[in-house]
């Protein structure tokens, strides 16, 4: 968009005024000083002093700019994002850098700045986008102005989530900084940013061309016939061997940021680093890189087709890629096949495009003007929609931070530069649980059911209700355009003429029992309303719908048609995860014998935006090692779940039990529940790599509406399906703190509870040798039942001896024999040379790592007795008293979750409020009405679980407590109520699309 008044204005002009610019630089990456030296080009050529603060080389600025008033100060005053490698960001190692470099030495940097800005006689400070630059310039008198696409407050929100609520003061700090900012400008492939005040939308910054294409090709050697690719990662890892096949005949590489020893292939080019990239760019056929506002501005400018590989955890990535791909300029590489050379289908793709940006490129003069008017006292109009501007960027900023799969849309359709911008999108698929259920079984809108029925699940209906939106966007009259890239490959998934099998498994609500399953604790969980569904699909080779990359995979190999696996996950673009996956089915094989699980782990870990598809494809993997099952067909799944992640109610679990359940009806398996329950626990233990128990597995396969699941996991005995009385009612309430079974406390925790036992069967080993010449000594150890060694003492040894769960050692004979020979913590060093091993399958010990013991023994043993306990109360319930010990053994529970390092914050400020109405009582009758609380599945983080009456009260002290977390933390609880039955209970559907539709 063209800002008022400037339509007709060239460069600059020269101010009557001589003014001085301090203009700082975040330190993440080249892309923001290369977009600083567009803007401060112009100041410099107004005649101003411009003093740029940065901790980027000097040569990005000096090569453009050779002029005295253009200073160079060397600081460091943030580090953006810290990267694992290229395409990798390591957000807790982000949070502490910044902690370190920003927020410990706070005081004296302020102090240092403030000082050096009165020292230049600076008339406005500019940051891109250096947080602290605006508080010290508001400490210093001076207005300020930030110049960005997105802000740190953003980006690091996520990392929040993510790695614990004690980094959330960063992330407040930052945007506290920020709001002291006078206005923004904002550039295109904007971020929510609720923090600023005022905003003003200004062009594309880009840098100017010095060099044509033909002269840039003449000086480098090129021939106009050849085509050129610009290689673009920044700073390329050392490991990436690029291999001369790995391009098309008649195609060259242009390698930017090779370190200086790397060894290329003839058709491959060093470029130097100080080279003008604009002018390379500019020169090329095709640009291979990843997404940041330099790369995508760049290429959008030059009309240059971008084939982009996806990066982990870097949140400004969606909106960018929104923009490249709604001006038709961007095709996205798996990065497997960025990895393993297979570039020909993608480049080939992207000489078919016609990129199709044309709005203005002068945004570096144009932010330049306005930063002089506002140096020399011009008061810009304030933004007469600020408001409505920040309210809308905070709610995308929820959408970013909730990122619920199956319910997200995306980038909201209103959200942009905005709809003229970016254009209108359709929706995700959702799984809206208050839809009217009343449709026919037999016939959802354009699908025959010929098998199952819905049940009178509303999800359902809504899930095939989406089906049928997909059917119809794939028909090539569809009024539906534009896309979600999801969604558009759903649409080309399946024949939609053949038959598809659906299958539903629901998350679930831990009520008792938790991490104690991998130790054989009974277990009380509770399927929940919120469900995955999947939709599979198997055709012959010959019919398979191949998407265009595999059809080219597989041209290259010259091989008659082979089974393909291909997935979409709805709900991908706002976690950044690729949508789509595909493997050869083959690839899973090792001659005639599937690959080993360790093979597995490995295959979908080295691309992190894919490792998604291990729970699902790790399915096929399981039946194929453990049943024997061979795949001859090709497999399409489309995945839809509404089952939040990382919020401890077993999301993975859904995902999985409702793939191999659909996977089995395809193929005509018959697998009862409890068995493909721990099938599916191997994905996740194995393929995946999170050490967690069964209990997640079985609720989902074997739970029924409204009933709890009693089950002893020794390893998976499903004891009895109790019926939750009329009177009593289970809540789940999410804290906002991402929780995972695969984190590092979860394991450790499992490690330290493996180590407790091998201790302990090793401590009844050796009183098992002494009793054969002493047992009066045995006797005497335990003086709580001495009567009881008499006759079976060294029976009860034995078995003790030999250990299989913790659970099954009682918490008497723990106090009395064990506890206190246990050690608080050790080393697994100290551990591995006493003991040898823990004898655990799905975890190891690290050498080096300091172990917690006692407690993660001592939970399972009590927690098993307090589930007992707990089973017996709720089915005789009947009194206050009762109700009040339910939710005593609840709060137990959580403190010695606590007590293993299994906390957070956040779960313990619920659980404190819980307390707080339970003990606040009713005025009206003097009696509570929520008894109890606790942390759910394996901890830090997540939900808690509650339990009240069944009344209306109770519902409007949860609500209460929702707005008391919202208005102490920010976050608004996700509220987890209801339930819904499990997969062996709903089945699967058979479903067909009417011929009456498809004509």
């Amino acid at each position: 968009m063209r800002i008022p008044g400037m339509e007709e204005e060239g460069l600059v002009s020269v101010s009557r005024e001589h003014l001085v610019f301090a203009y700082y630089v975040t330190g993440h990456g080249f892309g923001h000083a290369t977009r600083v030296v567009e803007v401060v080009r112009h100041l410099v050529g107004a005649g101003h002093d411009v003093h740029v603060v940065t901790g980027a080389p000097e040569f990005v600025f000096t090569t453009e700019i050779q002029s005295p008033n253009l200073h160079i100060r060397k600081v460091l005053l943030d580090c953006g994002a810290v990267q694992a490698d290229a395409l990798t960001v390591d957000r807790l190692a982000s949070l502490e850098k910044y902690h370190q470099t920003a927020v410990v030495p706070r005081a004296s940097i302020l102090a240092t700045e403030v000082e050096w800005l009165n020292s230049i006689k600076a008339d406005l400070v500019v940051s891109d986008v250096v947080p602290v630059a605006c508080r010290a310039a508001a400490d210093a008198g001076i207005r300020s102005v930030c110049v960005t696409n997105f802000s740190w407050d953003f980006i690091y929100s996520e990392y929040v989530m993510a790695a614990g609520y004690h980094h959330r003061s960063v992330v407040w700090q930052i945007a506290e900084d920020y709001s002291h900012c006078e206005f923004l400008l904002r550039l295109p492939g904007y971020c929510p940013m609720p923090a600023f005040r005022d905003v003003i939308d200004v062009p594309l910054v880009v840098r100017r061309l010095h060099k044509s294409r033909a002269e840039v090709r003449k000086e480098l050697g090129i021939s106009e016939d050849v085509k050129v690719l610009i290689f673009n990662f920044g700073g390329q890892p050392a490991g990436w061997i690029l291999k001369q096949e790995w391009l098309p005949d008649g195609w060259l590489c242009l390698v930017c940021g090779a370190s200086e020893n790397q060894e290329l292939p003839p058709n491959f080019v060093k470029l130097a680093k100080d080279v003008y990239t604009p002018d390379v760019i500019a020169a090329s056929d095709c640009m291979l890189g990843k997404i940041g506002y330099g790369t995508v501005s760049e290429a959008l400018a030059y009309k240059l087709p971008f084939v982009f590989v996806r990066r982990d955890y870097f949140n400004e990535e969606p909106f960018l890629r929104n923009m490249l791909e709604n001006y038709q300029g961007g095709v996205e590489m798996i990065r497997r096949d960025l990895l393993t050379g297979h570039w020909k289908p993608y480049l080939e793709r992207a000489l078919t495009l016609k990129p199709s940006y044309d709005g203005q490129i002068d945004g570096g003069e144009i932010v330049a003007r306005i930063l002089q008017d506002t140096a020399v006292g011009k008061k810009h109009a304030s933004d007469k929609l600020s408001g409505v501007r920040r309210l809308r960027d905070a709610i995308v900023l929820g959408y970013q931070l909730q990122r619920v799969a199956g319910r997200d849309v995306g980038v909201p359709d209103w959200y942009s530069l905005s709809e003229k911008e970016i254009g209108l999108r359709a929706k995700t698929p959702t799984a809206d649980t208050t839809e009217s259920p009343f449709l026919s079984e037999s016939c959802v809108e354009d699908f025959e059911v010929l098998e199952g029925d819905t049940q009178g699940l509303s999800d359902t209906v809504a899930f095939l209700k989406s089906l049928s939106g997909l059917a119809a966007s794939g028909d090539p009259q569809s009024p539906e355009k534009r896309q979600l890239r999801e969604r558009s490959a759903a649409s080309a998934l399946f024949n939609w003429e053949d038959e598809i099998y659906v299958a539903r498994a629901p998350g679930r609500l831990d009520v008792m029992g938790g991490i104690a399953d991998y130790s054989g604790s009974l277990v009380l969980q509770m399927p929940i309303r919120e469900a995955c569904h999947v939709a599979v699909q198997r055709n012959h080779p010959s019919r398979h719908k191949l998407w265009k990359h595999a059809q080219a995979r597989h041209l290259n190999k010259g091989h008659d048609p082979i089974p393909v696996l291909q997935i979409v996950s709805f709900g991908s673009e706002l976690s950044n995860r690729a949508p789509t996956f595909d493997m050869d089915i083959l690839d899973l094989m090792e001659g005639e014998k599937p690959i080993s699980y360790e093979k597995a782990n490995k295959y979908f870990s080295q691309d992190p935006s894919q490792k998604w598809a291990a729970y699902v494809a790790g399915t096929i993997l399981v039946l194929m090692t453990e049943l024997g099952v061979r795949f001859t067909d090709s497999i399409s799944i489309l995945v839809s779940s509404a089952v939040p992640e990382g919020k401890g109610v077993s999301s993975s679990a859904s995902v999985e039990v409702a793939t191999m359940s659909a996977i089995a009806a395809a193929h005509g398996l018959n697998i009862e529940p409890r068995k493909l329950a721990l099938l599916c626990q191997k994905v996740e233990n194995h393929i995946v790599g999170a050490p967690c128990g069964v209990m997640d597995q079985m609720t989902s396969a074997c739970g029924e509406a409204n009933k709890l699941l009693a089950m002893v996991c020794q390893p998976a005995e499903v004891k009895e399906l109790v019926t939750i009385p009329t009177r009593i009612r289970f809540w789940g309430l999410d804290s906002g703190i991402r929780h995972s079974v695969g984190g590092t406390d979860y394991g450790s925790v499992r490690v330290g509870t493996y180590m407790g036992r091998k201790i302990i069967k090793s401590q009844a080993s050796t009183m098992v040798s002494e009793s054969t010449t002493n047992l009066n000594n045995i006797v005497q150890a335990d003086s709580f039942n001495s009567d009881e060694y008499e006759g079976h003492a060294i029976e009860l040894l034995k078995s003790e001896a030999s250990l299989e769960y913790l659970c099954n050692l009682k918490p008497h004979r723990y106090e009395g024999v064990y506890a206190k020979d246990l050690p608080e913590s050790t080393t697994g060093e100290e551990f591995l040379k006493k003991y040898g091993n823990h004898n655990d399958k799905v975890t190891t010990v690290d050498p080096k790592r300091l172990y917690s013991v006692k407690a993660p023994t001592r939970h399972p043993i009590y927690e098993n007795f307090r589930v007992e306990a707990f089973k017996s109360l709720l089915t005789a319930a009947k009194t206050d008293e009762q109700l009040s010990a339910l939710g005593e053994l609840m709060y137990q529970c959580h403190y010695s979750y606590s007590a293993c390092g299994l906390g957070s914050d956040g779960t313990d400020r619920l659980v404190n409020l819980v307390q707080e109405m339970q003990h606040r009582k009713s005025s009206h009758d003097g009696t509570s009405s929520l008894f109890g609380a606790k942390i759910t599945g394996g901890g830090s983080g997540g939900s808690v679980c509650v339990i009240g009456r069944n009344c209306i009260r109770s519902n409007e002290e949860i609500l209460e407590i929702q707005q008391r977390y919202k208005a102490a933390t920010g976050y608004l609880p996700i509220l987890f109520e209801g339930s819904s039955p499990g997969a062996g209970k709903f089945g699967y559907l058979k479903i067909q699309r009417k011929p009456s539709a498809s004509n």
